[in-house]
């Protein structure tokens, strides 16, 4: 497969990458995002844009594409709602859209969250925000999308934009992973390439389905 992936500066993004590049069954991964992965690679192209919005539905560098893993993403931490669905809804659908009106045939797996609300009326800011964003994009014409709920996720030791607690998940997760749902990062990209590929029973993959679609 040829892939399109976001976010490969983030700790989700650069593990799904890292998998791709190492996966015999992705043939090309095309990299958009604002700064470069920092990673050099035969398969690898990046395509930097300063803003996922100002990409338009007629990009040919967008074109000739099986799947999209789209990882990229922020923190709702000091974010009002406004803020936080301008970033999470607005410019992922756009970045969608863009990609399937040149990949009329495509897969797209979005990153969300553990305890995303489907309802769009908890009263959790952010989990609102990807629950409407998850549905938006279940209404698209693709050919399957398949939105990825990870919980605890261990790092890959290959991983270089570690940041904050992040750096530290990998010596804590044998202890994490008694009291938290999680799965390893590397797992997530072995189950993106798994749906896009082969399809899965459900539309939103809980960690125990990220497992099983891995394997």
């Amino acid at each position: 497969m040829k892939v399109i992936l976001t976010g490969a500066t983030g700790m989700v993004g650069e593990g799904v990458l890292i998998e791709c590049l190492n996966n015999k069954n992705i043939e090309s991964v095309l990299y958009v995002g604002r700064k470069t992965s920092g990673r050099s690679h035969p398969k690898l192209t990046e395509y930097l844009v300063s803003d996922f919005l100002s990409l338009q539905s007629n990009d040919s560098r967008l074109a000739g594409y099986d799947a999209c893993f789209y990882c990229a993403g922020i923190s709702s931490v000091g974010m009002d709602e406004a803020e936080y669905t301008h970033i999470t809804y607005d410019t992922t659908i756009h970045f969608a859209k863009a990609v399937l009106n040149q990949n009329p045939n495509l897969v797209f797996n979005f990153v969300s969250g553990f305890h995303t609300d489907s309802s769009e009326k908890g009263k959790v800011m952010w989990a609102r925000v990807k629950g409407k964003t998850e549905n938006a994009l279940q209404r698209m014409s693709l050919r399957a999308q398949y939105s990825f709920r990870p919980g605890l996720m261990k790092p890959d030791k290959e991983q270089i934009h570690l940041k904050g607690f992040n750096k530290y998940i990998k010596f804590l997760y044998p202890v994490l992973g008694l009291f938290y749902t999680g799965c390893e990062i590397r797992e997530i990209g072995r189950a993106m390439i798994s749906t896009a590929q082969f399809g899965y029973s459900k539309k939103i993959l809980e960690p125990i389905d990220i497992k099983k679609a891995a394997n």
